[in-house]
C-alpha cells in the first residue's frame, strides 16, 4: 500500500472535495481518500503507481501539487456511513438559499445577490451529481456533469450580459439593506455546511473550524456582497454591486468549467 500527499491550493470548501471524489471515482487502485480542507491537503491511499491519479486531479485545475509518496502499513480505514444523508442536507441548504438569493436579488435589483445565488446553485449541482451519479456508470456521471456545467455557464453568461446592460444604463439603486441581510443569512448557511462536512470526518478539528470557515470562497463571496451593500449606501451608486456581481459570475463560470472536466 502507498500513501500519496497532494497540496490542493484551491480546495477551500466541501464542493471542491466532492469534485475531486467524482473525478477519481472509477480509478480501481484507490483504497481511501482523506481530505484536510483547512490545510488544503489530500492524502490518497492506493496500490500501484500514482500517475493516473495525479493526472486526474491536475485536470480539475485546482492548483494541485504532489508533495510525497511513501509506503504505508495502514490497511483499515473508517468509512462515513452517513455520507448520503449529509450530502442531502447540504444540497438542501444550498438549493434553498439559491432560491432565496435569486428571488431577493431580483426584488432588490442586486446583481451581487443574483450572482451569489448561482454560486449556491453550482454547489447544489456538485452535491447533486455526487448523490445521483457517483456509484452509477461512468457514462451517466459524465452526462450529468456536462448538462450541469453547460447550464451553469449559460446562466453565468446571461448574468454578464445583465451586468453590462446595467453598467451602461440608468437603473435604480439596489436595496442595500436586503443585500446585507440576505448575505448574512447566506454566510451562516455556508458556515453550517462547512461545519457539517468537516464534523463528518470524525476527527477532533474544532480548533481548525474558524480558519476553515473564514478561508472559504463561499464565505468570502458573502462578505463581498455585504461590503458591496454598504458601499452602495455610502456612495449612492450601483457600481459596487455590479463589480461584486461580475467577480462572482466569473467564479461561477470557472466552477462550471471544472464540472465539465468531470465529463471528459
Amino acid at each position: 500500500m502507498r500513501k500519496t500527499v497532494f497540496e490542493i491550493s484551491k480546495m477551500d470548501c466541501p464542493s471542491e472535495e466532492n469534485l475531486i471524489r467524482m473525478k477519481l471515482d472509477g480509478i480501481g487502485n484507490i483504497e481511501n481518500l482523506d481530505f484536510d480542507i483547512p490545510n488544503r491537503r489530500l492524502i490518497i491511499y492506493h496500490k500501484g503507481e500514482v500517475e493516473k491519479i495525479e493526472k486526474s486531479i491536475i485536470e480539475l485545475n485546482l492548483g494541485s501539487k504532489r508533495l510525497a509518496t511513501q509506503e504505508t502499513e495502514q490497511k483499515k480505514f473508517t468509512k462515513n456511513t452517513n455520507q448520503k444523508k449529509l450530502l442531502w442536507t447540504v444540497l438542501a441548504i444550498n438549493f434553498i438559499f439559491f432560491l432565496l438569493e435569486m428571488t431577493t436579488g431580483l426584488i432588490s435589483k442586486s446583481m451581487g445577490l443574483v450572482a451569489d445565488s448561482l454560486d449556491m446553485l453550482a454547489d447544489s449541482f456538485v452535491y447533486g451529481i455526487s448523490l445521483f451519479a457517483v456509484g452509477g456508470t461512468m457514462a451517466r456521471k459524465k452526462r450529468i456533469a456536462k448538462l450541469a456545467g453547460y447550464f451553469q455557464i449559460t446562466l453565468g453568461i446571461i448574468g454578464f450580459i445583465e451586468v453590462l446592460r446595467r453598467f451602461f444604463g440608468a437603473e435604480a439603486l439596489p436595496d442595500y439593506s436586503i443585500m446585507i441581510i440576505v448575505s448574512v443569512f447566506a454566510l451562516i448557511a455556508n458556515g453550517i455546511c462547512l461545519y457539517l462536512m468537516q464534523r463528518s470526518k470524525s476527527r477532533e478539528e474544532a480548533h481548525m473550524k474558524a480558519s476553515m470557515i473564514f478561508t472559504s470562497n463561499d464565505v468570502i463571496i458573502n462578505l463581498g456582497v455585504i461590503v458591496a451593500g454598504l458601499l452602495v449606501n455610502w456612495l449612492n451608486s450601483d457600481k459596487p454591486d455590479l463589480i461584486i456581481g461580475t467577480i462572482v459570475f466569473i467564479l461561477v463560470v470557472r466552477g462550471a468549467i471544472r464540472i465539465l472536466r468531470l465529463g471528459k
